[in-house]
């Protein structure tokens, strides 16, 4: 590991040792702090909230936007605990899991599981939970810097799941890992790169969704969970969902199979609605007109 990454994992191991809510405490005003310098991530934040609320007027939107960008920061900062204090002790942290059954049944089915896990909440800690109930391999890109690569397996340890590139031999083994009956967690609102995915209707606007999550399901009859860690108020810990897919998800009709999979989404959305990942361009794709950069937030 290379010298630079093995400090950050030392500072990681440090600032752990402050209380949860502490962390978030830090985190939410790193939120308001990027709320008010007014850039980017605030701009397309406020632009989807639009899209997704219409309903709600500025008042509201703006109430909306600020608890928003709260939890964005959160979400930041809580990576402190849950990666420089070790697995086991993140997992400490869990104080109420809802929908482990729907697992426990699909595992025992043998058939394969596919945990469709979107942008919310705590993501991390729902891999290391994940990774003590069953042997897991995610779809991943590699991160810019390589060398972070490293530190990600230093703090994961033994609950690290299996990374899998997402490249076409990586594709290939996860069809191989299903048709064995294991199990792999995918990104579902992960945007596809451009001629790889399908427009799907995502809180009633066109979204560039990924067909490779449910083509995998249609062809290993694989079993597709959705799953999120939910981030309970005050710092006093997380709440595993594990909800069952929408019908249609694993249709021979992409255009039907690519709506239900953002149906999913929206499900556990619908949740725990401000820790969602609002800033990502969900609705940005060739041939759309890009809201992000016609509207001024």
């Amino acid at each position: 590991m290379r010298v630079d990454i093995y400090l950050i994992y030392l500072l990681l191991r440090l600032l752990a040792l402050l209380p949860l809510r502490v962390l978030h405490g830090m985190g939410s005003t790193l939120g308001r702090l990027v709320l008010w310098r007014r850039g980017r991530t605030a701009h397309n934040t406020a632009v989807n909230l639009r899209i997704v609320r219409p309903q709600l007027d500025d008042a509201a939107q703006a109430a909306l936007l600020r608890q928003v960008m709260t939890e964005s920061g959160k979400s930041i900062s809580e990576i402190v605990k849950v990666w420089g204090g070790g697995a086991e002790h993140a997992l400490e942290l869990v104080r109420e899991v809802r929908g482990e059954a729907l697992l426990d049944a699909a595992l025992a089915a043998g058939k394969g599981v596919i945990i469709a896990a979107p942008h919310l909440g705590c993501w991390e800690l729902l891999n290391y939970w994940l990774c003590r109930k069953t042997p897991m391999a995610i779809l991943y890109r590699p991160p810019r810097i390589a060398a972070i690569e490293g530190l990600l397996r230093k703090v994961r340890g033994a609950l690290a799941p299996e990374q899998i590139r997402a490249d076409g031999a990586g594709v290939r083994s996860l069809y191989k890992r299903l048709a064995a009956g294991g199990s792999v967690g995918i990104l579902p609102d992960q945007k596809p790169r451009s001629g790889e995915g399908r427009l799907a209707p995502f809180f009633g606007r066109p979204a560039l969704t990924m067909v490779l999550l449910p083509r995998l399901a249609a062809r290993t009859g694989a079993t597709v969970l959705f799953a999120f860690a939910e981030r309970l108020p005050a710092g006093a810990g997380y709440r595993i969902h594990l909800l069952p897919a929408p019908a249609g998800l694993a249709d021979a009709d992409p255009d039907v199979a690519c709506a239900a999979l953002n149906r999913g989404v929206q499900d556990c959305v619908e949740l725990a609605f401000a820790q969602y990942q609002w800033q990502y361009k969900r609705y940005s794709a060739d041939g759309l007109v890009s809201p992000y950069d016609r509207e001024q937030g």
